[in-house]
């Protein structure tokens, strides 16, 4: 496959301002998707939105590129990425399009794009908008120019499908949570599911002022939320990304529940109540604790590699249900068509409420390995994985581990960082052998 220009494992993303997340390109790119994706003669595309300030721009120019290529934009302001996937499915559209940059900080910002079904699109379709984003500009003939709308109580309709997905025979009531929303696109919706189901919560992160989503707050930073729960002396907490896809949970002492953790309570409950299809997918990343576990309860394991996409590429080929990031992308098959971390709490909530254990209590079937992460930057065109030294520094540590823990060295897909992971029973052993390869990889950078 030709390589990519535009897009990466989760659209086209970037900061605002740069190409490509400028206001002339985002027309264009809307032109060109647009010219791709009408292809059932419905002609409407449902965008979303974070609570970035660079959204209304964002959107406009979006729209207007639709518009040249005769689709209809139907706009749903602030909305989690998951609910613009469940959206586009409601209404039958074209595609669903969020402007998003997920966890990243405000002045970032991207587009990512669903089909109708609901799903990622494939990669043979981003690489046809890629091909049209080559052509000049057209626009078609006033009378079929694309109009825009906003599409009503978009999230009424949201909240009312994740109330769905939880247990009718179950209820919240008497529960105590804290509830965390990045100053993200959930502010809005995650309150009202939780209220409704009967459960006493507890908000942060819900002041959205278009610069602070992200910031100290929601899933990539849960100190917030773990001093509320201990505060308020609550059941547990629930962070949300910025986006909505991503979810990590605090039990009632203040620690930190991954998403290996949910996926594991999640299977578990499943193969609890005899309703368990196949195994669990999850990533290069997760944890080997998790493989373990689910080893023992007989539950088969396998490994993607790192991307929500990918976990769903393994989910499709195995016929399986349950895929999950130890990140926070949780992805339920039976339920959802995507990563949703508002779904994915309801389910490890509904084990909760109805085994009477304690999220302390779910986890600790399944023991964690200490995990050792080491971002090193790096400039210029070479790859210091290449390099003999970094070789043989992996080599020497992989063969001290044995089968008792793993080494994982990777470019990251959107920023200039090798990435050493390093896991394993002990945890002075793994922090010096992730620096015994930090450090070969600096040398060679």
């Amino acid at each position: 496959m030709a390589e990519r220009k535009y897009f990466g494992t989760d659209g086209v993303r970037g900061l605002v301002g740069q190409a490509p997340i400028t206001p002339d390109f985002v027309m264009k790119l809307g032109w060109a998707a647009g010219q791709v994706l009408a292809k059932q003669g419905t002609k409407k595309v449902i965008i979303g939105k974070d609570t970035r300030i660079s959204g209304y721009m964002l959107e406009s120019a979006l729209e207007a590129g639709l518009a040249a290529a005769g689709l209809q934009a139907k706009f749903t302001g602030p909305m989690p990425t998951p609910a613009v996937a469940y959206l586009t499915q409601t209404f039958r559209a074209e595609a669903g399009i969020v402007i998003s940059a997920s966890h990243n900080p405000y002045y970032d910002n991207g587009i990512k794009f669903f089909s109708s079904e609901g799903t990622k699109l494939p990669d043979d379709i981003e690489m046809a908008i890629e091909a049209e984003l080559d052509k000049p500009m057209t626009c078609v003939e006033s009378a079929l120019l694309g109009k825009a709308s906003r599409l009503n109580d978009a999230a009424g309709r949201y909240i009312e499908f994740c109330k769905s997905t939880f247990p009718k025979e179950l209820s919240l009531a008497g529960v105590k949570m804290v509830i965390d929303c990045a100053h993200g696109a959930t502010y809005h919706i995650a309150p009202n599911v939780f209220k409704e189901l009967g459960a006493e919560i507890i908000t942060i992160g819900c002041e959205p002022n278009g610069t602070n989503i992200n910031h100290e707050v929601g899933a990539t930073d849960v100190r917030a939320l773990q001093a509320k729960v201990l505060e308020e002396k609550a059941d547990f907490g629930v962070a949300f990304d910025g986006d909505g896809d991503r979810i990590i949970m605090v039990d009632e002492l203040g620690e930190k529940v991954d998403g290996d953790q949910i996926a594991y309570i999640i299977a578990r409950d499943a193969l609890r109540r005899g309703e368990l299809k196949g195994g669990v997918v999850g990533t290069l990343m997760t944890n080997m604790g998790m493989e373990v576990a689910l080893r023992n309860l007989g539950i088969p394991f396998v490994r993607s590699n790192v991307g929500d996409r990918y976990v769903m590429e393994k989910l499709l080929e195995n016929n399986w249900l349950i895929g999950a990031e130890n990140s926070g992308h949780v992805i339920l098959l039976d339920k959802v068509t995507t990563g949703d971390a508002i779904v994915a709490a309801l389910q490890v909530i509904a084990s909760i409420v109805g085994s009477k254990m304690s999220l302390k209590e779910l986890c600790s079937g399944m023991t964690m390995f200490p995990q050792v992460l080491e971002n090193i930057r790096f400039t210029g065109d070479s790859n210091p994985l290449d390099s003999d030294a970094v070789k043989a520094a992996q080599a020497d540590v992989e063969s001290k581990l044995g089968d008792n823990g793993r080494v994982l060295l990777r470019k990251s897909g959107t920023e200039p960082l090798i990435r050493v992971m390093v896991e394993g029973e002990n945890a002075e052993l793994v922090q010096q052998y992730a620096l015994q390869i930090a450090d070969a990889v600096k040398e060679s950078c």
